[in-house]
């Protein structure tokens, strides 16, 4: 009849109704308390120390709907109703220092029924500066004074202190951020979380990492770690100009570490990945253009777009099949027919049959073929395990099984814990933060790879872990596990692959410190929009610079209404310079019109006659660049040199670099600037120091600095800014002089 939870859904960004808010409050504060009750409750009290307090009818805050803003698309519904219904809520009296409070709810129904909760106890916290834990590694770059410890009557919660910033040094890191290359001047924080589109505008992150660099004005610097994976905060200069102020969430045992790195950021980089990893050199094949659709739910579908891409001369080299399962368990191809196991064991490719008439008659003749073609195949995995009612028998045993067996992410209670996100909601999720928890998942889907001879899997989610008292097998709690979730589901399918003689393909959105070492990374749900294109530039440099080589995004967005001509083709051509190019597009309910981002289909909706002989155009200077993109990856992963890196590593001394934070080089050779705005006819780049050479047109340009040090109204010292005119289908790239002889035939071929 009424519910009461002091952590609620623990959404990291909004409140459920049936929660305490804040969970923690300081001394002095009020707290929102919260039930959700059943339709028949009339009326709701609080038993409040010696306070009675009346509860009222509440509706969700316009904060708490921010927080689940996403626009259009599939998951947009699901997101809107994640928080439910049914709240009532009070606010308490101010709360006292120093004394824990006890309350618990009383609920009365319309049929004369009643009902009392538990009790539940508050103790409100406060800061002080007595060393009530243990903070090392900081050295003389904390402020004297500034560490704080956030105490109560339970303990100790969180510890903050600050890093001295001087006037000049930009903040770059925090893993991949879509707001801004240099994060002064911002308030972010470090929690692993799907922010379903509009993750600019919001601030949040699949991939965060509580790490970071200081560049200084002369482009030298240091950086810093905070080694843990719980949740941190970061005010950059926001509260206090000239400090960093770093707060971080503690566990029973009151000790932060920081990891200090010294110089500019290659070492700073080099040194962080000495403790947390690094990527492995992939195959070349990983640069040639992937290709999916959510929509392609059948062997037909998928043999006929790549039919099409053959016959329009557009190479692919990888294809992504997202709708290839049952979407139960997300290891057999639907229609198959086959013998249920009882007991949840692995299948063998020899276990099943598939019809002639299903949506995939011949997966294994199916992957042949595209391998005959050159084109490698990746199958979409998900770590959960639905548990509808509707659900076949199979998945029914399956979750049996990993419940039984102790394969699943338990609640505090030691009951199975049900995912609280809204998308497949309530699923199993597996502990795969041991070997034998891997190991049982992976061996589901073994046959896909040794029998089947699947490239890799788009590992995608992972973001799923919400509940700081979570139990993982391997001890850590969820405020500690959670965030660390990603990082062992990348690593359980590339070891699968390794297993089997595969190279450790796969495809990920999700991360935190420790994703380096696993696979290739994407930016995750975004609209088809100008700013998104923006953001994604922003969050492929910013994931460089904390070791992240393998990235790509879905050129021009995969939400929404096609894009049009223009914003596809500029997409394309930036993504033509960058690690991972790929295209995909969004579930639609199989609506007319299709919302496939083909460039064939993009060409039929805009009407626009250019999109596939440009597309095509780039797409076939990409096969070109695949040597290129392959040479630059080993460098990148033996030197810790970023394959798609920021210019400040290499001029950070330039104060142009920070004025043009959309430039990157593409390994050593290459600086690109996409263009990102539209109706762009002329695009203005700042050219470091050397001699470089516009690869479109040949022309040498010098980017030594020019008399009076601007061009425009821009600060070049140490540089030069030029303007090219931007045709549809060139992008402005620079190749240094030296190298051009090397990479002219693949601009000129």
């Amino acid at each position: 009849m009424i519910r009461h939870r002091p952590h609620g859904i623990e959404h990291p960004y909004a409140a459920s109704p049936d929660q305490r808010v804040p969970v923690l409050p300081l001394a002095g504060e009020r707290v929102r308390l919260g039930v959700v009750a059943d339709p028949e409750v009339t009326s709701v009290t609080c038993e409040f120390g010696d306070a009675t307090l009346t509860l009222a009818p509440a509706e969700t805050s316009d904060a708490d709907a921010a927080a689940l803003a996403g626009g259009e698309g599939h998951l947009a519904e699901a997101q809107a109703s994640a928080l439910g219904s049914g709240g009532w809520s009070v606010a308490s009296p101010p709360l006292a220092a120093d004394i824990t409070y006890r309350y618990r709810f009383h609920a009365a129904a319309s049929d004369g029924s009643t009902e009392t909760t538990d009790w539940f106890e508050v103790s409100p916290a406060r800061w002080t500066t007595d060393p009530v834990g243990t903070l090392t590694g900081g050295g003389e770059r904390i402020v004297p004074g500034s560490v704080e410890w956030l105490v109560s009557d339970a303990g100790v919660h969180r510890v903050r202190f600050a890093f001295a910033l001087e006037p000049d040094d930009h903040v770059v890191g925090f893993g991949e951020r879509y707001d801004a290359l240099d994060q002064r001047g911002r308030v972010l924080d470090a929690v692993v979380f799907e922010q379903y589109k509009q993750q600019g505008e919001h601030g949040r992150t699949y991939l965060p990492m509580p790490f970071a660099h200081v560049v200084g004005a002369d482009g030298d610097g240091w950086g810093f770690h905070v080694r843990t994976s719980r949740r941190t905060w970061f005010d950059v200069g926001t509260s206090t100009q000239d400090q960093l102020v770093v707060e971080v969430a503690l566990g029973p045992d009151p000790v932060v570490d920081l990891g200090m790195y010294e110089g500019g950021p290659g070492a700073v980089l080099s040194a962080f990945l000495d403790e947390v990893g690094r990527a492995d050199e992939l195959p070349e094949w990983v640069f040639r253009l992937w290709a999916s659709g959510n929509e392609w739910n059948t062997q037909d579908v998928v043999m006929s777009r790549m039919d099409s891409h053959r016959d329009l001369g557009i190479p692919v080299g990888a294809i992504v099949i997202e709708a290839w399962s049952d979407e139960e368990g997300i290891t057999i191809f639907r229609d198959a027919e086959y013998a249920v196991t009882e007991d949840g064991s692995a299948h063998k490719a020899s276990d099943f049959h598939y019809p002639a008439g299903g949506a995939w008659p011949d997966p294994k003749a199916m992957i042949d073929e595209l391998h005959a073609r050159g084109i490698k195949v990746l199958l979409w995995q998900i770590p959960l395990l639905k548990t509808d009612d509707d659900l076949g028998r199979q998945a029914k045993a399956d979750a049996e099984a990993m419940v039984r067996e102790g394969h699943a992410v338990l609640e505090a209670d030691g009951s199975p814990y049900h995912n609280r996100g809204w998308w497949f909601p309530n699923a199993l999720m597996p502990d795969l933060s041991v070997s034998r928890s891997r190991e049982w998942w992976a061996a589901k889907r073994r046959y896909l790879v040794e029998d089947l001879d699947v490239d890799g899997f788009k590992t995608d989610g992972g973001e799923h872990g919400w509940g700081h008292d979570l139990r993982y097998s391997d001890g850590t709690r969820g405020d500690e596990g959670n965030n660390l979730f990603p990082v062992h589901y990348a690593r359980t399918f590339g070891d699968l692959l390794r297993s089997a003689g595969k190279a450790p393909v796969t495809f990920s959105r999700a991360g935190f410190t420790g994703s380096q070492a696993h696979g290739v990374f994407w930016a995750g749900d975004e609209d088809s929009t100008w700013e998104a294109f923006r953001n994604s530039v922003t969050a492929g440099v910013t994931a460089a610079s904390c070791g992240i080589v393998y990235w790509g995004w879905d050129l021009a967005g995969f939400s929404g209404p096609v894009p049009d001509a223009e914003l596809y083709l500029r997409a394309a051509a930036a993504s033509a310079f960058m690690p991972i190019m790929q295209y995909h597009s969004e579930f639609n309910h199989h609506q007319r019109p299709l919302r496939d981002r083909t460039p064939w289909h993009v060409a039929e909706m805009t009407g626009d006659e250019r999109v596939v002989p440009v597309f095509r155009a780039f797409a076939l200077l990409r096969e070109r660049l695949v040597g290129y993109l392959a040479e630059q990856a080993r460098i990148a992963v033996t030197t810790d040199r970023p394959l798609m890196r920021p210019l400040f590593f290499d001029y950070g001394s330039c104060p142009a670099v920070w004025k043009y934070p959309g430039q990157y080089l593409l390994g050593d050779d290459l600086l690109v600037h996409p263009v990102t705005e539209p109706g762009a006819t002329e695009w203005t780049t700042y050219l470091p120091p050397g001699d470089w050479v516009d690869v479109f047109s040949g022309e040498t340009v010098s980017g030594e600095p020019v008399s009076g040090g601007s061009v425009s109204g821009d600060s070049v010292a140490g540089g030069q800014v030029v303007r090219r005119a931007v045709p549809i289908d060139e992008v402005p790239v620079y190749c240094r002089v030296e190298r051009w002889p090397n990479l002219t035939d693949v601009f000129h071929p």
